[in-house]
This record gives C-alpha cells, sequence and structure tokens, in this order.
C-alpha cells in the first residue's frame, strides 16, 4: 500500500514538474499557457494532417468563393506580418507556409492549424455574408493560430488523457486517438471533454487579436459585431452551427467586441 502512495505521489510530481517547465508565453498578449509540443513536431503534425483533411473533403477551387477565401487569407497573412514584425516578435512565424482552402462541407466553421494552414467551409459563407464578414472570421483563426491555442488544447488533452506523453509516442501507440484529439484541439474534429472549459478564454483571445490583425489588412473591424450577430441569429435555428459550440455567449462577445473596437480602430486605413 505504501508503495503505491508513494508511485502516486511521484507521478503527481513528475506531472507538476512537466506542467511548470512546459509553461509559455502566448504571442502577442503575454497569458502564461501550457505548451507540450516542440515547435518542429507541431509543424510536422499540422502538415500532414492538414493535406489528410484535404485528401478527405472536396475541396472547392476556382470560384468566385475560392478566391475570396484566398484573396482575405493572404490580405490577413501580411497583416499579421507586419504586426509581429513591428513588435520584434517574427519568429512565431517561424516555419509558416500559409494555404487557404474552401471545402465542400454544410457546416457552419472554419479553423487555422499551426503553420498558417486554413480551411473555411462552405456552409459558412451564408453567414460570412461578404468579404468583410469572411475578415472577421478569418482574422480570427489566424489569431488562435499565433497564439499557439492549438498548441495550448493539444497539450492540455496530451497531458489529461495521455499522461504527458509526446505528440510521436502518442501517434506511434494510439494514432487514431490522437488525430481525433488533434483535429478537435484545432476544432477540425468533434470536441474532447477536457478542452471546454478552456476555449471560452481563448477564444475571447482570437476575437482581441482577430480584430487587429482584420483592421491591420484594411477590413473595418466594426464588421464583427454584425458578422457575430448573425451568427447569433442563427444559433436561435435548429441545429445550431458547430462553429459556436464553445464560444462565449453571443451577447458577451458582441459586447466585448464593441470594448475592443477603440484599440482596433486605430489599426484600420481603408
Amino acid at each position: 500500500m505504501k508503495r503505491l502512495r508513494f508511485e502516486g505521489f511521484a507521478t503527481l510530481v513528475l506531472v507538476v514538474a512537466l506542467v511548470v517547465v512546459a509553461c509559455a508565453t502566448v504571442p502577442v498578449t503575454g497569458r502564461r499557457q501550457l505548451s507540450l509540443i516542440p515547435r518542429r513536431d507541431l509543424l510536422a503534425m499540422s502538415f500532414s494532417q492538414y493535406d489528410q483533411f484535404l485528401s478527405e473533403h472536396p475541396v472547392v477551387t476556382g470560384t468566385p468563393e475560392a478566391q475570396m477565401v484566398e484573396r482575405v487569407g493572404f490580405r490577413i497573412a501580411h497583416a499579421v506580418e507586419d504586426y509581429l514584425r513591428e513588435r520584434g516578435q517574427s519568429d512565431h512565424l517561424r516555419g509558416y507556409d500559409w494555404e487557404f482552402r474552401l471545402v465542400e462541407d454544410e457546416a457552419a466553421n472554419a479553423w487555422c492549424m499551426p503553420g498558417g494552414k486554413v480551411v473555411f467551409y462552405t456552409g459558412i459563407l451564408p453567414i460570412t455574408a461578404d468579404e468583410a464578414g469572411l475578415a472577421v472570421v478569418m482574422g480570427h483563426e489566424i489569431a488562435h493560430a499565433v497564439a499557439e491555442h492549438g498548441n495550448e488544447r493539444m497539450s492540455q488533452a496530451l497531458l489529461a488523457e495521455l499522461g504527458g506523453v509526446g505528440l510521436a509516442v502518442a501517434m506511434r501507440e494510439r494514432p487514431q486517438y490522437t488525430r481525433n484529439m488533434w483535429l478537435a484541439a484545432y476544432g477540425a474534429g468533434a470536441q474532447v471533454g477536457v478542452l471546454l472549459p478552456f476555449s471560452r478564454r481563448q477564444e475571447s483571445e482570437a476575437d482581441e487579436l482577430g480584430l487587429i490583425f482584420m483592421a491591420k489588412a484594411g477590413y473595418d473591424p466594426r464588421e464583427a459585431v454584425d458578422f457575430w450577430q448573425r451568427m447569433a441569429d442563427q444559433r436561435s435555428a435548429p441545429g445550431p452551427p458547430e462553429f459556436l459550440s464553445t464560444h462565449p455567449a453571443d451577447s458577451t462577445r458582441m459586447r466585448n467586441l464593441e470594448e475592443l473596437m477603440p484599440t482596433a480602430m486605430q489599426y484600420y486605413n481603408p
């Protein structure tokens, strides 16, 4: 019995030490976050899973909508690069290879994996409504990647579900389960329960950065309030969009956006 207690205590100490050592700082905002996955492993996994996702879903190319996704994506990507360069934080984009794709899927969803791999679903286009609305979502999703929220969420899942093992070990020993956790961490799959308590804080952080990114790209950040109002209206319909599943309450989000607007408008130069 004493041996079991000692082993349990030793495991707890190891986990606590791992968490302390693995803490990092969110780029731009300065918040401390859990970060267990080295950048090299993160980008390799990201590019691999992104390619696999595209191979399993119908990619839309050559249409005005697909061209708009690419156009808005690169405008905001360049704005993000400028913003981080001005702050001396360009290293946060080391290894990025921007790519923007539209896939045929009725879900109202969009996501960005590490390295700038972005996917929009056709189901969200009626809600974005126009290029400015699409820029709201694009800025928000790229902000998630720049703030390394996916690494944070995946690290939380690895720690809670698999005892903090490395990503390479998890993929080798439980490949499908790890892939599902990865897709959930980046909003491309079913949610893993351990991720939900952390998501609202990350969503609010992405809202703040996303407003700045879209404004710096030349899109009016005030369009964000209208977009989220349309999302709120969509919520009242049967079967709320997956995109809303873990986001802050609509009224809270729009109130926060209004409070953030004066700062964002300083970066807006139409």
